[in-house]
């Protein structure tokens, strides 16, 4: 038995060795210069509801706002006014709020340019993972 593993082992000291090394991924990570940034959007529709008062009539904003000088100066003296109860009545009123809810980013990168959308924006440039894989033709008929 001892002869045997002697003779193999000197048979595997004689045959050339290959080695073959398995990378991981052929990963770099570089930078790509940013060409545009476009705001994706998403519109949101609230409704509340609000109190709407109609002014009393004969009282125009003009006649209050010469009301308010005359008194600042001192010409008109004061009368005792009956207060006018404004008209409210409940309204609905609906508003649309706009939010960005991502990035169309064009960048360029060795000559290339690309798009993607991303969820921030990147400023003037953008890191991005290069990775190298080679194709691989499949067997030819014979």
């Amino acid at each position: 038995m001892a002869v045997l593993w002697a003779a193999a082992a000197q048979a595997q000291q004689q045959a050339p060795t290959q080695t073959t090394v398995i990378q991981a991924e052929n990963v770099r990570f570089d930078y790509a210069q940013v060409l545009r940034v476009t705001p994706v959007y998403q519109t949101l529709k609230a409704s509340s509801v609000e109190e709407q008062c109609e002014e009393a009539k004969g009282d125009s904003k003009l006649s209050r706002a010469l009301g308010a000088v005359k008194e600042a100066l001192g010409r008109e003296e004061k009368q005792d006014k009956p207060a006018a109860t404004p008209d409210c009545k409940p309204v609905t009123v609906e508003r649309e709020f706009r939010r960005p809810i991502a990035y169309d980013v064009d960048y360029t990168y060795k000559g290339a340019k690309y798009r993607s959308r991303l969820a921030d924006d990147p400023g003037n440039r953008l890191r991005i993972r290069v990775s190298v894989t080679p194709v691989v033709q499949p067997p030819r008929s014979r």
